[in-house]
């Protein structure tokens, strides 16, 4: 505050200084102008009526509050005090030097007066333009940043487009980006201009004419890229340590009504995680799904975790009857009820219950009362390392808890139940994915006995971005704290995908299933952990090891260097979406496989965890050490 009043009183002493020099000016010209016409005054009042006019005219201006007001805020009240100021100043002046002098020809102090007026009134019309034009050409420098665009075609043609009309408009903020360079691959583009926009180089030469150009920030518009070349380009432009937007893929392009005018500006966005995946987002039949939801009873346990609340969501949309909500933890149910709500308001009947699966009386009231159509079983413990710790939880929550749930659902004769699953589930090294395959096993065993109505199926999948504890999250908040990135090993690889893939799926999953399935999606090349965490960094706008270290810290109690998504004796059937596969069914033995849960399950119920442990290997013979697998796959363990 102390510097701006520091400022402001300078400002006023450089314009004070300004206009004493308008009125000797002012007074030079006046006294020429007469002397033509053997008007003029001579030199010694010359000098007395400069000196006076001076002092008088600042100090009225200052009565008058003409050096009060910003130069941006000048408005014509401000330039009639300036009149003001000079024609009371130059009266006082007038005054003065009559007293002193006796005798002055009038037409002086007039011709003075206007000619003074005029110039302060000027000096400040033309000053304010250019303070204005000085200002905003600074600020938008700093806010239009210089751009490199990736991409010489016609998304990229409209987009400059764009640029240009939102430079022109009142509202610059649209559209803060000075296109400098383009980046192509076809040949014959590079020399020649866009716009205006000179196609410099290919996408190999992106870091080179980066540094060379002094880019601030790199567009990805090339929207109908397919998706290994866009892996690719995304890959190089990261590695500029800049900030990169991209372009929507072509099918998520919105254009204003028939007239293919797009918007482009709107709908470019940041770059994600997502957009490294190497793969296009996965569409889903969404006619199927709404015909399979519309009017039907829908219960999701867990319903307020990642995968649970995203599915609430979305069933939200197809006009269910009714969505019961159960979950133990009732923050996260209270968080997803006060979405809904205030989206929906009345018109969605939404039920929210705090129970625990493990309790098998409190889970079958709730059938009792309810009776769902449609069953999605979310509720879960998932963490990998705190269930080695506690591997009793995942046996009670995991295996115990989806026995409850799936058979209630049978007795009470819903119509589907949907299982969601893991890849941890395949070839399991930890109990967290031994649990979750003694889930899918009882959820086979259950379809295959057709003891009532209700179809089973399985969805599995990888690492869903974003989810609660997921790795994506934990980096983030490391770059933001400034801390280390922590990795576990320097070859582990995972499958991602978002979760409203991953929700999409299991709509999809439930519409098409006939029981029994285990639901499978292609979720394309596996990512290295390490490079995703290297990406992220540079999507901070921060340079791997330099700016932000990364430590490894070693693979973690039950953790694989890379996960399956199919065991081997599974195969692969096509369904008519392209990208989701069935696993071949595998049958279950009733007998032994009952003797055995029974076992598990009252070791549970006793808290023997040795027993309980052994029991779960005996259960799932595909159960082995991390050690054991990791050795398979011929990777170091870190």
């Amino acid at each position: 505050m102390k510097e701006l009043v520091q400022k402001f009183r300078f400002r006023k002493i450089i314009l004070a200084i300004a206009d004493a020099f308008i009125v000797v000016v002012a007074a030079l010209i006046s006294n020429f102008v007469l002397s033509l016409w053997n008007h003029g005054v001579s030199q010694h009042i010359m000098v007395i009526s400069i000196t006076v006019s001076v002092f008088c005219c600042i100090m009225s201006l200052f009565m008058f509050e003409a050096y009060n007001k910003m130069w941006r805020y000048f408005s014509w009240k401000d330039y009639l005090s300036c009149v003001y100021g000079i024609v009371v100043g130059m009266v006082a002046s007038c005054i003065f030097v009559y007293v002193i002098r006796g005798h002055i020809p009038m037409l002086y102090p007039i011709l003075h007066c206007i000619i003074t007026i005029f110039g302060v009134c000027l000096f400040r019309m033309l000053f304010k333009q250019t303070f204005i034009e000085l200002v905003e050409c600074g600020r938008s420098d700093a806010k239009n940043k210089r751009t490199m665009i990736v991409g010489g075609g016609r998304a990229t043609g409209l987009l400059l487009g764009e640029i240009e009309h939102a430079h022109t408009s009142p509202n610059q903020n649209d559209a803060p980006y000075k296109p400098v360079c383009i980046i192509d691959d076809a040949p014959n583009k590079i020399g020649t201009k866009l716009r205006g926009v000179p196609v410099v180089g290919n996408t190999s030469e992106i870091q080179k004419y980066a540094k060379q150009m002094k880019i601030e920030q790199i567009i990805f518009s090339i929207p109908s890229c397919l998706k290994d070349e866009r892996k690719r380009i995304l890959d190089a432009c990261s590695k500029t340590d800049l900030p990169i937007k991209v372009m929507p893929f072509l099918s998520d392009l919105i254009f204003e009504n028939d007239t293919n005018q797009s918007t482009l500006l709107k709908q470019i966005h940041d770059i994600n995680v997502e957009d490294l995946l190497g793969r296009d987002p996965i569409r889903f039949d969404n006619q199927d799904i709404k015909n399979f939801i519309s009017g039907k009873i829908c219960m999701v346990t867990g319903g307020g975790g990642s995968i649970g609340s995203e599915l609430v969501r979305q069933i939200a949309r197809y006009a269910p009857k009714q969505i019961i909500i159960v979950d133990i933890y009732e923050n996260n149910a209270y968080d997803i009820q006060q979405e809904l709500r205030m989206e929906y308001k009345d018109t969605l009947n939404l039920v929210t219950l705090i129970a625990s699966v493990r309790d098998y009386h409190r889970m079958d009231q709730i059938f009792k009362r309810y009776l769902p159509d449609i069953v999605f079983h979310a509720a879960a413990h998932k963490h990998v390392p705190l269930m080695e710790d506690s591997p009793m939880e995942a046996i009670k929550n995991n295996i115990i808890g989806t026995f409850n749930t799936a058979t209630l659902a049978q007795f009470y004769d819903a119509e589907k139940f949907v299982m969601i699953s893991t890849d941890k589930a395949v070839n399991p090294t930890n109990v967290m994915g031994a649990s979750k395959r003694c889930c899918e096993m009882i959820i086979q065993y259950l379809s295959q006995t057709r003891d009532g109505k209700t179809e089973f199926v399985t969805t599995r999948f990888g690492n869903v971005l974003g989810s609660n504890g997921s790795v994506i999250p934990l980096f983030k908040r490391q770059i933001e704290s400034g801390r280390p990135v922590t990795v576990t090993h320097r070859d582990i690889i995972r499958y991602f995908m978002t979760i409203p893939e991953a929700v999409s799926l299991v709509m999809e999953a439930a519409a098409i299933a006939h029981g029994g399935e285990i639901f499978v999606l292609d979720m394309g090349k596996p990512v290295r952990i390490l490079t995703l965490a290297e990406n992220l960094i540079r999507m901070y706008g921060k340079k791997p090891y330099e700016d932000v270290p990364i430590v490894f810290t070693g693979l973690r109690p039950g953790e694989k260097i890379r996960e399956e998504l199919l065991m081997d004796e599974e195969g692969l059937q096509k369904t008519s979406n392209k990208l989701i596969f069935i696993g071949k069914q595998i049958d279950i033995d009733a007998k032994p496989f009952l003797a055995k849960l029974h076992e598990l399950r009252n070791a549970a119920e006793k808290n023997n965890e040795e027993l309980a442990v052994m029991a779960l290997h005996d259960m799932v013979p595909t159960f082995v050490t991390p050690e054991e697998f990791n050795r398979k796959m011929l990777l170091p363990t870190g």
